[in-house]
Parts: structure tokens; C-alpha cells; sequence
């Protein structure tokens, strides 16, 4: 029997598509990554009866990340059937996926097709078994565009970022910043917030008046008059207008007209508009946003949330769809008015070639999504029934009036049916005050005329709608990609966030901005990514060719590069008036190894040591604290050792600050501390400090904490995973000698007379940790305290057992570690 492989692109969306077209008789078992789950049954394929196997990258929208031997599943398989998400990222996986499968596949006969896509907005039976009898092919020019925009926007973003992140962290020591970032759409994106600051802070406030009157007719209320000249910026001007007027003790009724309007129901959906009004309306950003949608997406609740069309293809189910939600408490008996009177035509919106709006595909409630989940759902839901609805109409009355020589009207709205607006009542007519009957030539008393000055306001900042706004205007980023490029310009402080979702540019932003501007505007103004946006979506087409756009795009940034790194002095100009010297930063802490004199510490994001006499910046472990490490030295290069630690309940560990950033052993990497260094002798690195293989991950090295006593502990110099043992013991050492069971480094271990554990009232001891039965109750595994996810543990694999490096790590199966270790290990994997 023939294999079918199916890869979706996460594993609960492997697990819904297995389940609908096996009519839920698959078997299920973990994959070898122990993430992807694999889902297998049999059924017909091309006219044969095949073996399916169902399962997924382990990636995400708009990322990879899953290696080729995740895929050991591809062997000795026939066809591959790609269930990525439809849009261009989905397309690109598609080819990621086929150049980590094919080798292991079966070579095909003949000429025979192996390679199928799947083509679905949803995940619904009818949609996935639709996709299924209508097999595709993978859109080649898709995938080379999206390839085309990753290596841009990698090559330009990371020359920009490493040139102006060193060359200013090294001179400014409260940025505050962890990384001084550009990005083709990122920078424009921020350009767009700086602008609207720049507009705010030149505006001027200009003094006008306007005339104001006041009428009224027997018991009716009294009407205010808008005056038909609007306003005049001369305060003299509109005091003759107001005595004119107030020649008149009558108001005469020049007009009557009513006229009946339509408020038009909204066209579908698409996912800028749905980031927008979450944006304004719900309070929620971009980014949070998306993530709910794909959420609801995979769920099964609502269509592929990616999508830039407003119309409904012909042979959308638009009753099918309504019906879904005709029993709902909220919305349930509207549903049911219109399916019984009958639906009306949605409004001919815009048809980008992609995927159908975003709709509900069925029921919910909140106790099954959760509130932020609920409320992006409830208007997705609500957004559909409306377009389907008839439009809002009201009839529109304007009286217009004379006083004297000067014009007025007033004007009322009168709701005659509320169409969609009764399930979007925040779009409704507003219940007015009913205008009084009257007719030409009628007269009202004056009761009131005066003049009011009032003055022009400035523009407000810019909300995060309309910034989507902006972007999908002037093609910076792509529906996908847009709540990323905000996102990025808050977690990066250019801006912050302020009541209401407006963005409010920071120092920094603002002199990045005025900075781009000052040496080349190109590289903030949204022209040159909109037109290289054309050129990707021409490759997508397959009206371009990708390496001539790559290449052409590629030097015309090469060129401003080099021309932005020979003008730089013209943003430094503008950093030294926001920003303080790091020489006039922070605190005398550790000495240099060069000068010997000493460098401070900058504590501000991100940490780093400065010696003003040479002139260089040291970078640091982030997230914990430093302090000096006992005045000892590095034996390599000098320089004092500082420590970082976690806090009480983490880890620490010393650092060279030279090392850290220039690691003086082959087979060490920038940001690596003392307890990963294989220098062969220091008594801080790893070679003399180094205990064992950590239980937990397949990396990570058990170190020891000469620091840590009295509560002594080592802990992995990967994973979170700390070992505490022999607390109040007086003394431990690492001792050069290694467990013949395990092959870890024995401990020396002095305890205090008056509370040894040792018997016949020894105090010292010597053994493994892991294995000695002396030692057995006093070891035990926790995890660390740490502030960054970075820190978090590995995966739960147990590897070989490895001692210090001074010999050959552990060839073969070690033996297993003995008593308290071998359990734990067992129990934690």
C-alpha cells in the first residue's frame, strides 16, 4: 500500500483536517520531535487505496521553525499533499517543507505527480473535502517574492541596525535601547508617528469667532443656529456681523427640506479593517489581535484571517453562513428576521485574488473563547450579519433661516429603519431632539445672538488605526506583516502606547526619524518600500524577474549605506542634544585589562562596561544584576571579572567582559560567561568548575557556584535547571577526579563538626553527587528564577552522562547515575 504524506501548518491544524477526512477513525502517536503529532488512516487517493500519515511543521504564520529531521516521517513516502496557510508565507513553507522531504521520499515513476497543495479559507467538512477533491499545485513565483522580501529586508535591516546600534551605544550610555533597529517598513512605519509629533509640536493656535443665535417658537424648546458663514479670524469682523443681526428682533423661516438618506451597511471584512476597528474600537493591538484571530482560525471559528479582499465570491454560502448563528441570545432573533424576509445582496466590494472576507464559520460563546477571544469574534459575527442586512435609513430635515442680512440653519436626523444598525448599534442614528413643525415664512423670536471665540486645535497623536491606515495607503507592509512593523516600533522604544492606542514618538524615535530625514529621506518616507512592494508583488505574478529585483534593490541600498555611514556625524549632531556622553554615565565598577584603570558600569538597557580611557564599550549579560567578582582577573587578557546573577532564587555566574564578546577559544561564542569558557587551567571556567551533564537538557553542563555557599548549588550553563546540595556545608570543592559510574567530576566537601551528616563524626568527604549514597538525601533539582524566556528550560531529553572536557566527553552509554540523581532525571523526563 502507498503513503500519503500531509503536512499542515501547525499541529492543531493537522489534528482538525486528519479528523474531518478520516470522519474521525485515525490513530494518533507523537512524532520524533515530540511536538507534531502524526495522524494516520486509510482511505483512497488517485484511485488507490493509500496509507495517510497527517502532520505539521512545527512553525508558526510568518515564521519556520522545524530542521529536516523532524521529517524522518517523509520516508518511504509516495505524494505529498502541503495543507500550509494560503497566502504567499504559506507558499514559501510549502517549498521549505519539499526541500526537507524529498530526499527521503520514494522516487516517483515515470512522470508521475507526487507534489499537491490544498487550497482552503477555513476549517469547516465542506471547505476541507472541497480542498481535498481539488488539488492544486504550489505557486512557485509566490514563494520566490516572499523569499525576495525576507533577504531584503535581513541584508538592509542588519547592516542599518549593527552600523548604528555600535557606532551609538558606544557614545551614549541612556538610550535605553537594546538595539538601535532599522527595517525597510519599521522605519517608515515610524515615520509616520514622527511626522504627526512635528505637526503637533509646530502648530500654532489662531483665535476665531464665530456667531452664535438662538430662536425659539412658542412652548418648543429653544433651536442654536450654526451660522452659514462659518467662522472669521477678525474679532472686529464678526462683532459688526453680530450687530447686524441683532437689528432683527425675528428669525424668518427661508426653507423646509426633508430629504430621506441611507447610511450603507459596511462591505465584508478584510483583515485591515478588522485590525483597525480592534484597534479603536475594542482596545486591542494589532499584534494581539492577529494572534486571537489565528487562534479562532485554527478553532474552526472563523475563516483564514488573512485576507485583503471585501467581496464574497459568487458561491459563498452567505445562508448557510447566517444560519449558523440563528440561535444565539445575542443576535439570534435578527438573524432569524432576516433569513425569514430575506437576505439582501452584500455590497460589491474589492476582489484582491487571496481569500474570501473574514466570516464566521460557526456558533460560539464566551465561556468557549474568553474575552479578548469573544469580543473579536462577536464583531467578526456582527460585521457579517450586517453585511447582509438592509441599509440604516433616516430622514435628514434642514431649516434654514434669516436674521437680518446673516444666514443660519439647523438640522435634525429622524431614524425611519435601522437596518444593520440594530446589530451594530454603536454605528446607529443618535435619538435627537425632534426639530419643531414649520414651513417658509414662518417667524421665531431671537432670543440670543452673540459672538464665541474659539481657537484651532492642534492635530492628536496618531492612533494605531490610523496608522494601519497609513501603511495600507502608502503599501508598507503587507496585511500579514503590518501589526509586526508596530509592534516592533513600541517593543523597541519609538514610541509608546498612550490612552486611547495613540502613539506617542520618544526621544529616541523622534531623533532617528529627524535623523533619516537629515542625511536621506528616502530611507524614512514610504515611497521607496512602496515601490519595492510593486516589484515583489510582480514576482508573485511571475512578471518579474526575482534575482534581477533582488539585485537592483540590493545596490541602490548598498549605496545609501555607505552614504549613511559617511554621514553619520549629521544624526550625531542630533543624538548629543537628546542624550548624555557614556563618559558621564553610570558608576566606577571593574578595571580594564588594557589601562588597568576603571571602566563604569552603565545599568541602563542594555547594561554594558565603558572605559573612557580607551575609548571601548563591553557588552553584558542582560536581565540580573552585576557586581565585581572578588577583584580577581582573567588570566587571558587581564580584565577584572564581574558576576551575574539572577537573583537569589536563580543563577549566577563571572564574566570577562572581554571575552564576552571576544571569545578566545574555537569552539566558544560571543555572549558565553566563565561557565561555558574551555580555558584548561582557570580556576573560574568550565573545565575546573564543571560537574556534570545537566538531568534535564541535551547541552547544558552542570557547573558549581563557588559564590553560592552557604546554600551551595551548581546549575546548567544552558537551561534554568539548578542543583542544590549540601547546604551549610563549610567548604566544596570540584575535585580533579571523576565518578566511574557516571563519569561526572567528585565534589570535596568539608561540613561543620557540629552538623555533619557523616558518620562516626567525619567532616569531610569526597564523592559524586549523583551516585555516592553518602550524599544521597542531600541533593536536590529545582529551577531557577529567571527574568528572560531566553533562560527557560530544554527540552526534556536525557543525554549521555559527560564530565569537565579535560578528556573525552562520555563515548558510547555511560553508565547510568545511581540513587536520587537516576530518579530524578527519571522523573523530570
Amino acid at each position: 500500500m502507498r503513503t500519503v504524506l500531509m503536512v499542515a501548518e501547525k499541529p492543531s491544524l493537522a489534528q482538525s483536517i486528519a479528523k474531518i477526512l478520516s470522519k474521525g477513525s485515525c490513530s494518533t502517536r507523537k512524532g520524533l520531535n515530540g511536538a507534531c503529532s502524526v495522524h494516520e488512516y486509510t482511505g483512497s487517493f488517485v484511485g488507490q487505496n493509500v496509507r495517510f500519515k497527517m502532520t505539521s511543521v512545527c512553525g508558526h504564520v510568518m515564521s519556520l521553525d522545524f530542521i529536516g529531521k523532524y521529517f524522518v516521517e517523509a520516508k518511504g513516502c509516495d505524494y505529498v499533499v502541503l495543507w500550509l496557510d494560503c497566502d504567499k508565507e504559506g507558499e514559501n513553507i510549502c517549498f521549505e517543507v519539499l526541500d526537507a522531504i524529498q530526499p527521503m521520499m520514494n522516487k516517483s515513476y515515470g512522470n508521475e505527480r507526487t507534489i499537491y497543495r490544498a487550497k482552503f479559507s477555513s476549517i469547516t467538512d465542506t471547505d476541507i473535502c472541497n480542498a481535498m477533491n481539488q488539488l492544486g499545485e504550489p505557486n512557485k513565483n509566490e514563494a520566490l517574492s516572499v523569499d525576495a522580501r525576507q533577504e531584503l529586508d535581513l541584508r538592509i535591516g542588519c547592516a542599518f541596525t549593527r552600523f548604528q546600534t555600535k557606532y551609538f551605544q558606544g557614545k551614549y550610555g541612556n538610550l535605553d535601547s537594546s538595539l538601535i533597529s532599522f527595517g525597510p517598513c519599521q522605519t517608515p512605519t515610524l515615520g509616520f508617528c514622527v511626522e504627526r509629533h512635528d505637526k503637533i509640536q509646530s502648530f500654532k493656535a489662531e483665535a476665531y469667532w464665530v456667531v452664535q443665535a438662538k430662536v425659539s417658537s412658542g412652548k418648543d424648546s429653544p433651536l442654536t443656529l450654526d451660522w452659514d458663514r462659518v467662522r472669521v479670524f477678525d474679532r472686529d469682523v464678526g462683532q459688526m456681523f453680530v450687530n447686524m443681526a441683532k437689528t432683527a428682533k425675528e428669525a424668518k423661516v427661508d426653507s423646509v427640506t426633508k430629504k430621506e438618506k441611507a447610511k450603507q451597511r459596511p462591505p465584508a471584512l478584510n483583515t485591515v479593517e478588522m485590525l483597525r476597528v480592534a484597534s479603536s474600537a475594542l482596545g486591542m493591538g494589532p499584534q494581539h489581535t492577529m494572534q486571537i484571530a489565528e487562534r479562532l482560525y485554527t478553532q474552526g471559528y472563523i475563516s483564514y484571517p488573512r485576507t485583503e479582499t471585501t467581496h464574497y465570491p459568487e458561491n459563498f454560502d452567505l445562508k448557510g453562513t447566517l444560519k449558523q448563528q440563528a440561535n444565539s441570545s445575542f443576535w439570534g432573533e435578527m438573524v432569524k428576521a432576516l433569513l425569514s424576509e430575506g437576505i439582501n445582496r452584500p455590497r460589491k466590494g474589492a476582489d484582491a485574488g487571496d481569500h474570501p472576507p473574514i466570516t464566521p464559520m460557526r456558533a460560539a460563546s464566551e465561556s468557549e473563547l474568553g474575552s479578548d477571544g469573544w469580543r473579536l469574534y462577536d464583531y467578526i459575527t456582527r460585521h457579517f450579519i450586517a453585511t447582509v442586512s438592509p441599509d440604516c435609513k433616516y430622514l435628514q430635515t434642514t431649516i434654514s433661516f434669516s436674521i437680518a442680512t446673516e444666514g443660519f440653519t439647523c438640522s435634525g436626523k429622524t431614524l425611519i429603519s435601522a437596518g444593520y444598525t440594530e446589530v451594530m448599534p454603536w454605528q446607529g442614528i443618535p435619538q435627537e431632539e425632534a426639530l419643531p413643525v414649520c414651513e417658509r415664512g414662518d417667524t421665531f423670536t431671537v432670543d440670543e445672538i452673540k459672538l464665541l471665540e474659539k481657537q484651532t486645535n492642534p492635530p492628536d497623536y496618531l492612533t494605531e488605526s490610523e496608522l494601519i491606515t497609513l501603511m495600507e495607503k502608502h503599501g508598507i507592509g503587507t496585511d500579514a506583516s503590518i501589526p509586526v512593523h508596530i509592534n516592533n516600533i513600541c517593543q523597541r522604544n519609538y514610541v509608546t502606547v498612550e490612552s486611547g492606542r495613540k502613539l506617542k514618538p520618544t526621544n529616541l524615535g523622534i531623533v532617528l526619524v529627524h535623523g533619516y530625514y537629515k542625511i536621506d529621506a528616502d530611507l524614512v518616507l514610504p515611497t521607496i518600500r512602496s515601490a519595492v512592494e510593486k516589484q515583489l508583488t510582480l514576482i508573485a505574478l511571475g512578471k518579474a524577474n526575482f534575482q534581477q529585483v533582488l539585485q537592483h534593490t540590493l545596490d541602490i541600498f548598498k549605496r545609501k549605506f555607505h552614504y549613511f555611514v559617511d554621514s553619520i556625524a549629521g544624526m550625531d549632531e542630533l543624538m548629543e542634544v537628546s542624550f548624555s556622553p557614556i563618559a558621564d554615565t553610570g558608576k566606577p565598577l571593574s578595571r580594564c585589562g588594557k589601562c588597568h584603570r576603571f571602566m563604569k558600569y552603565i545599568q541602563a538597557k542594555p547594561s554594558r562596561l565603558h572605559c573612557s580611557h580607551c575609548d571601548e564599550t563591553y557588552s553584558l549579560p542582560q536581565n540580573g544584576a552585576i557586581k565585581l567578582y572578588k577583584e580577581l582577573k582573567c588570566p587571558l587578557d587581564e580584565f577584572e571579572l564581574v558576576l551575574w546573577t539572577s537573583g537569589s532564587r536563580g543563577k549566577s555566574y563571572p564574566v570577562c567582559p572581554y571575552c564576552f564578546s571576544n571569545p578566545p577559544f574555537r569552539d566558544m561564542k560571543k555572549g558565553m560567561g566563565c561557565n561555558e569558557c574551555t580555558h584548561p587551567s582557570c580556576q573560574h571556567s568550565l573545565n575546573s568548575l564543571g560537574i556534570g551533564q545537566c538531568v534535564e537538557c541535551e547541552t547544558g553542563v552542570l557547573v558549581f557556584d563557588p559564590t553560592s555557599g552557604p546554600k551551595w548549588r551548581m546549575a546548567c550553563n544552558k537551561c534554568n535547571v539548578v542543583v542544590h546540595f549540601f547546604e551549610q556545608a563549610h567548604k566544596v570543592q570540584v575535585s580533579q577526579d571523576s565518578c566511574d559510574s557516571c563519569e561526572a567530576s567528585l565534589v570535596i566537601v568539608d561540613f561543620n563538626k557540629t552538623r555533619s551528616p557523616l558518620p562516626d563524626g567525619e567532616t569531610q568527604h569526597t564523592g559524586c553527587a549523583f551516585c555516592d549514597p553518602v550524599f544521597q538525601d542531600l541533593v536536590e533539582l529545582k529551577y531557577a528564577t529567571m527574568r528572560h524566556p531566553m533562560h527557560r528550560a530544554g527540552g526534556a531529553r536525557r543525554g549521555r552522562g559527560r564530565g569537565r572536557g579535560r578528556r573525552p566527553m562520555g563515548k558510547g552509554n555511560p553508565k547510568k547515575p545511581k540513587d536520587k540523581m537516576a530518579a530524578l532525571a527519571a522523573y523530570f523526563v
